[in-house]
């Protein structure tokens, strides 16, 4: 199996883009205050909150942090992938996997803060999905024009040099997209005649 076939694994991608994420966050120490119920354990607490870290703020400068990480995070399936489809659906799928964690948690171990600040959160998700999907698509599409770009000399200089091997029997007329010694049509020898014409 190829290195690349790795990296286009699902799960692969999944694991690189939750390791940046851990890495950034925990790099630059970001943290979202959030005001949990009263009897809140302190082991639910610290997995809400690290599920909330990656998705979540109430500041601007978290709404800057969060943004520009999952921009950042956005990058490698459209770099891996050379389609616009698997590259937002697999940044949707480590996108989707927090929130839906976070959602599940928070409502049952921290039910009254869920309640109060859901809208609030839920509009965010949203508006961070469809940056994601959209952004997603747009490099996509800039990366494959840029590949076109960059292979269409090639494939003009292929086709000069499919045309420079084409031969034509000057006999029958037969056209040939090789150099064979003889014409199979009328068994003309060719190569005495390219040799006459080269010498």
């Amino acid at each position: 199996m190829k290195v690349i076939e790795v990296f286009r694994s699902r799960l692969v991608l999944f694991i690189i883009q939750t390791l940046i994420l851990n890495l950034v966050v925990f790099y630059f120490g970001y943290q979202v205050n959030l005001n949990y119920d009263i009897g809140i354990q302190i082991e639910q607490k610290m997995i809400i909150q690290f599920l909330a870290n990656y998705i979540w703020f109430n500041k601007l400068s978290g709404l800057f942090f969060i943004y520009i990480l999952w921009i950042i995070i956005l990058f490698i399936p459209v770099i891996i992938y050379n389609n616009f489809k698997k590259a937002y659906s697999m940044n949707l799928i480590t996108f989707f996997f927090p929130n839906f964690f976070l959602y599940i948690f928070l409502s049952r171990y921290s039910p009254i803060y869920f309640n109060s600040h859901f809208g609030f959160h839920f509009v965010n998700t949203i508006l961070l999905a469809m940056l994601i999907v959209s952004l997603s698509i747009s490099f996509s599409l800039i990366k494959e024009k840029i590949l076109k770009s960059k292979s269409k000399p090639q494939i003009e200089d292929l086709h000069s040099i499919a045309n420079e091997i084409k031969k034509v029997c000057p006999k029958c007329g037969t056209e040939f997209n090789s150099l064979p010694k003889f014409c199979y049509n009328c068994n003309t020898n060719l190569t005495e005649i390219i040799e006459d014409k080269t010498g």
